[in-house]
C-alpha cells in the first residue's frame, strides 16, 4: 500500500491567507485543491512537501458567475463535475465542457477542480512509475536524475502537458487570476504555461490561482474538443485537439484557433493552421490543408502511450475531424485521405 509522507496540513480560509502561508513556507509548501493529482504524486514520492495548504474551505473560490454579457467567471475550486453538468456553460463554451467531460472518471471529476487541472503536473513514461522502478534507472532529469531518458542528449526535460482543460481554454482566449501577498495579476491561460517539463508553470510558488475568466461568446463562434487515448475514459490524452471556428453570415471563417495537448511540455498552438482558415470558406480542401499544417508545431516524443510516429500522424487526422465538425462537413469516410 502506498502511504502519504508526513506533512503539516494548513486549511486556508481565503486565497490571500493561502498566499501568505506559501510565501512564509517557501518552495517546500504545496497547494491542494481536489487532491486527485497531488496526493498520488506524494504517495509515489514524485513530489515532496513539508506543508500542504488546503483550499477546500477558502471562501469565494467556487462557483460560476455570469458577467451579464461580459463573459463567465469560474472559481478555481469549482469541481470538474459542476462544469461538465452546467447547461449554460455547455451552450456557450461547448468545446471547453467537452474537454472537461473527457477527464478521468465521474468519481474523480467529483473531486478534481478546474484550477487543479490547469496546474496538472507534466507526465512521462520514465517519471510516472513507482519509486523502485525510477530508482532502477537512476531516476530521470525531472526527479533527482541527470538524464532525460526520452532524449538523453538533451539538457531539458520533455515531460508532456496532459491537461484537457488547458488547450480548450487557450483556444477560447480565457484568462486566469493569480493572487499573492504582493497583489494580484490576470494573465491569458496561454501565458500560464512554460515549455519545460520541470518548470512548466509561469505561476510563482507563492501565487494561488483563484479563478478562470471566459470571454463572452461571439455570434457564429463554435468550439469542440477531440481527445485521443487508448481507453474511452480514465486515460490522459496522448493528443487533445481544441478548435474554435467563427463564421460570418456568408459562411466565411472570421476567427479560428487550434490548440493541442499531449504533444509538448505545454499546450501547443497550431497558429499557421488557424491562419490558413481565416478569410476562406471551410471547404473540405481548406480544412484538410489546415490539418496538415497543424502537424508542424506538434512534437510528440517517446514519453507516453503509442508510438510517436503514429501520434504525429493522428494530429492531422484529429484536427481535420474537429474542423469538419465545426464546419458542418460530413465525418463519414476516411479522414486525412
Amino acid at each position: 500500500m502506498m502511504r502519504l509522507p508526513a506533512f503539516r496540513y494548513r486549511a486556508a480560509k481565503t486565497a490571500e491567507e493561502a498566499a501568505a502561508i506559501l510565501a512564509g513556507e517557501g518552495p517546500a509548501a504545496r497547494v491542494v485543491a481536489g487532491g486527485t493529482d497531488l496526493f498520488p504524486n506524494l504517495k509515489r514520492r514524485h513530489q515532496r512537501a513539508t506543508t500542504v495548504v488546503g483550499l477546500r474551505a477558502a471562501r469565494g473560490l467556487r462557483g460560476l458567475r455570469d458577467g451579464n454579457g461580459s463573459g463567465t467567471t469560474i472559481g478555481a475550486m469549482t469541481t470538474l463535475s459542476e462544469i461538465a453538468d452546467s447547461g449554460p456553460l455547455r451552450a456557450r463554451y461547448g468545446g471547453f465542457v467537452q474537454a472537461v467531460r473527457s477527464i478521468s472518471t465521474p468519481i474523480l471529476r467529483n473531486m478534481g477542480t478546474i484550477g487543479g487541472n490547469l496546474c496538472l503536473d507534466t507526465r512521462c513514461t520514465y517519471y510516472n512509475q513507482d519509486e523502485e522502478w525510477r530508482e532502477s534507472i537512476s531516476y530521470c532529469l525531472k526527479e533527482a536524475g541527470q538524464v532525460c531518458w526520452v532524449a538523453p542528449g538533451s539538457a531539458r526535460c520533455w515531460a508532456v502537458s496532459s491537461s484537457d482543460a488547458a488547450p480548450a481554454l487557450c483556444a477560447l482566449g480565457a484568462s486566469v487570476r493569480l493572487v499573492s501577498r504582493a497583489g494580484e495579476r490576470v494573465i491569458p491561460v496561454a501565458e500560464l504555461f512554460r515549455d519545460d517539463g520541470i518548470d512548466y508553470l509561469t505561476k510563482r510558488p507563492d501565487e494561488v490561482l483563484t479563478e478562470v475568466r471566459l470571454p463572452a461568446p461571439a455570434d457564429g463562434v463554435r468550439s469542440t474538443y477531440w481527445k485521443l487515448r487508448r481507453r474511452g475514459s480514465i486515460d490522459f490524452p496522448v493528443l487533445g485537439v481544441a478548435a474554435v471556428l467563427g463564421l460570418d453570415a456568408h459562411g466565411t471563417v472570421t476567427r479560428a484557433s487550434i490548440w493541442l495537448s499531449g504533444v509538448g511540455s505545454a499546450p501547443t498552438e497550431a497558429r499557421a493552421a488557424a491562419e490558413h482558415l481565416v478569410g476562406k470558406a471551410p471547404t473540405a480542401e481548406v480544412v484538410a490543408e489546415a490539418a496538415r499544417l497543424a502537424r508542424d508545431p506538434a512534437t510528440p516524443l517517446d514519453n507516453t502511450d503509442f508510438t510517436l510516429q503514429w501520434r504525429k500522424l493522428m494530429v492531422e487526422r484529429w484536427v481535420e475531424g474537429a474542423l469538419r465538425e465545426l464546419a458542418g462537413l460530413p465525418l463519414t469516410g476516411p479522414i486525412g485521405g
